[in-house]
């Protein structure tokens, strides 16, 4: 985690809730100078610290309600910080927790520069990003259908109940059935109900995705297409998560926030178990975790490879591996503006 070394003559911290914000603003010494609570409305709020412009810095916790700040601030030419909220203990650590003494937190670490900074993801490629996301979510839900209905034929040990004939879109209903009883009948329906539902949705964001991804590196899609594996929605998820590898320094950095490596937790060289192991991005997480999928079926070589580690280290452990060796594969492709080579994939294997 790194931290912000911030220089102004006042520091805004502000607490922001989704129909309010309390916001203190402190001088180089420490001086609280103003404390209100205010509607979230921007003009309002640059009205309310006009007097403290333009050598005013502000900042506040990475929670969902934020846009409208950050996109204010940088329209306005005012210095904006986004604070990691994980990582911001001090608030957390506070015996009391009102909004005052949370906004004249996030004040005193801009003023002392210990300020833990996140991205501000930018505004022109948020809403994609955002579609992006919610169409995972309803891939997750769809998937938790497909999940239910084998889960439910294992039960009951119908074996013709397969991923395939699940999926197959034609002459699944006649799979209900193979189910003597009407309450069964009835919960398998009800999955199909939900997983037809959703087809079309699904497939409708992905048409409006293509077409509102405007603003993505073409170059870097196309070479992240060339990994086995990796089709348009996948490369789509792993850009605009990522926005920008120059962001990372090193593979070890971007391994690390796309949550594929486990970090080390020690005091006096014992470990000290295993908290804080899903800071970081979900998304890139489970997109580098699902490339393996496909990736065994277009590439033998890679195929044969991971059915070798899943034999020693099991199904986890094994997708784990080759999910941390795709995101560093990722990471050079994107460096170095180089596609998808085998030989460099299995370097050092």
């Amino acid at each position: 985690m790194q931290y912000r070394k911030i220089h102004a003559e006042f520091y805004c911290g502000v607490d922001v809730h989704p129909k309010k914000s309390y916001l203190c603003i402190l001088d180089k010494s420490g001086e609280k100078r103003l404390g209100l609570n205010l509607k979230n409305n921007f003009d309002n709020f640059k009205e309310t610290v006009n007097p403290f412009l333009p050598n005013l810095a502000v900042g506040c916790e990475s929670t969902y309600a934020y846009y409208w700040l950050a996109d204010g601030c940088h329209k306005a030419g005012i210095q904006f910080y986004l604070g990691h909220a994980m990582y911001m203990k001090a608030i957390s650590g506070n015996k009391q927790k009102h909004d005052p003494l949370d906004a004249k937190t996030i004040a005193n670490l801009l003023r002392t520069s210990f300020f833990p900074e996140a991205f501000p993801y930018p505004r022109e490629m948020r809403a994609t990003r955002d579609i992006l996301r919610r169409r995972h979510r309803l891939v997750r839900l769809r998937a938790e259908a497909f999940s239910h209905i084998q889960m439910v034929a294992h039960q009951y040990c119908i074996e013709d109940i397969t991923p395939k004939a699940v999926k197959d879109r034609k002459n699944r209903r006649d799979l209900i059935e193979q189910f003597n009883e009407q309450d069964l009948r009835d919960i398998i329906s009800s999955d199909f109900d939900v997983i037809e539902s959703l087809d079309p949705v699904i497939e409708e964001l992905e048409i409006k995705i293509k077409a509102s991804a405007i603003h993505h590196d073409s170059s870097s899609f196309s070479l992240l297409k060339t990994t086995p594996g990796i089709g348009d929605m996948l490369a789509l998820i792993i850009l605009y998560e990522t926005h920008d590898i120059k962001r990372f320094p090193t593979p070890q950095r971007y391994s690390s926030y796309a949550r594929v490596v486990k970090c080390d937790r020690t005091s006096a060289g014992k470990s000290v178990g295993s908290k804080n192991q899903k800071i970081g991005n979900p998304y890139l997480k489970w997109a580098f975790n699902s490339i393996i999928i496909s990736a065994q079926q277009s590439s033998e070589r890679i195929g044969k490879y991971y059915r070798r580690l899943e034999s020693k280290y099991g199904r986890p452990r094994a997708r784990a591996r080759i999910a941390h060796q795709f995101a560093i594969s990722v990471y050079a492709m994107l460096k170095k503006q180089e596609p998808f080579s085998e030989e460099r994939f299995f370097a050092g294997h």
